[in-house]
C-alpha cells in the first residue's frame, strides 16, 4: 500500500469515525429531547395534580344549617356570642321566629344612579327574565347599580353578586362583589355596587346581553337575572 493510499484510507476511517460520532451525538440529542418532553409532560401533569390538590385544600367546609331559633338558643350561655348575635339580628321579632332552615332573599328593585340624570328604578321579575330591552346606558357616563332586597326566615351568609356581560357572543366584562351577611327583618336592605363608567365610541355602542347571579356561602343561588341592555349616545327618553 502506498503512502498516498494509506493517507487516504486513514482519512476515510477518520471521516467514518467522525460521522459515527456525529450520528451518535445526534441520537443522544434526540433521546435528550424525548426525555425532556416526557419530563415536561410529567411536570405539567404534576402541576395540574398539585393545583387540584390546592383547590381541594382551599375549599370551605360549610357547617350544618340551623334554624334561626336554634342558633339563638345554641349559644345563649356565651355572653360574647349572645351580644354578637343580638347586634347581627338587630330588629328581628324574636317572638315570630320560625323553624325554617333556608333563608329567603327576595330582590325587589334595581336602581341605576348617575349624576347625569334622575335615578332609573326597575322592578325585578320573580323569574329573573325581564322582557325585551331592560335599560339603556349613555356612553361614557358614570353610574352605580343599587339593589333593594328583603331577607326572611334565617340569616343569609356571604351573599355575593356576580355579573357577566357579552357583546355579539363575546364576553366583555365580568364582575364579582361581596354584598355581606344579613339577618331576617321586615325592612328592606339596599346595596350599592361601586361606580363604573360605560365605554364610549362607535364600537362600544350597541346591544349587550348579561347574566347577574346572587349566591350565598351555601352555594344557593337566590336570583339569576338574564337581560339585555343598550349603550347609546344618550340616555333613553323617559
Amino acid at each position: 500500500m502506498s503512502a498516498v493510499e494509506a493517507a487516504s484510507s486513514s482519512s476515510n476511517m477518520g471521516g467514518d469515525d467522525k460521522d459515527d460520532k456525529e450520528g451518535g451525538e445526534g441520537k443522544n440529542e434526540e433521546k435528550s429531547e424525548v426525555h425532556h418532553e416526557a419530563t415536561t409532560d410529567e411536570e405539567a401533569s404534576h402541576a395540574t395534580d398539585h393545583e387540584e390538590d390546592d383547590d381541594e385544600a382551599h375549599k370551605i367546609e360549610v357547617g350544618p344549617l340551623y334554624s334561626l331559633k336554634e342558633q339563638i338558643e345554641k349559644d345563649k350561655d356565651d355572653e360574647s356570642l349572645r351580644k354578637w348575635k343580638e347586634q347581627l339580628l338587630g330588629s328581628v321579632d324574636m317572638e315570630n321566629i320560625g323553624e325554617t332552615l333556608e333563608p329567603v332573599v327576595k330582590f325587589l328593585s334595581l336602581s341605576i344612579i348617575s349624576p347625569d340624570r334622575d335615578d332609573i328604578v326597575l322592578s325585578i321579575p320573580e323569574d329573573g327574565k325581564p322582557k325585551g330591552l331592560w335599560f339603556t346606558l349613555k356612553e361614557g357616563s358614570r353610574y352605580n347599580l343599587k339593589f333593594s332586597f328583603q331577607v326572611s326566615n334565617n340569616i343569609v351568609s356571604g351573599l355575593k353578586y356576580m355579573n357577566t356581560v357579552w357583546k355579539t357572543g363575546v364576553k366583555v366584562d365580568s364582575t364579582k362583589e361581596m354584598i355581606g351577611t344579613f339577618s331576617p327583618q321586615l325592612e328592606h336592605y339596599t346595596h350599592e355596587i361601586p361606580e363604573e363608567t360605560t365605554p364610549s365610541g362607535m364600537f362600544a355602542r350597541g346591544s349587550y346581553t348579561a347574566k347577574s347571579r346572587f349566591i350565598d356561602d351555601d352555594k344557593k343561588c337566590h336570583l339569576e337575572i338574564n337581560y339585555t341592555f343598550d349603550i347609546r349616545k344618550d340616555w333613553a327618553a323617559t
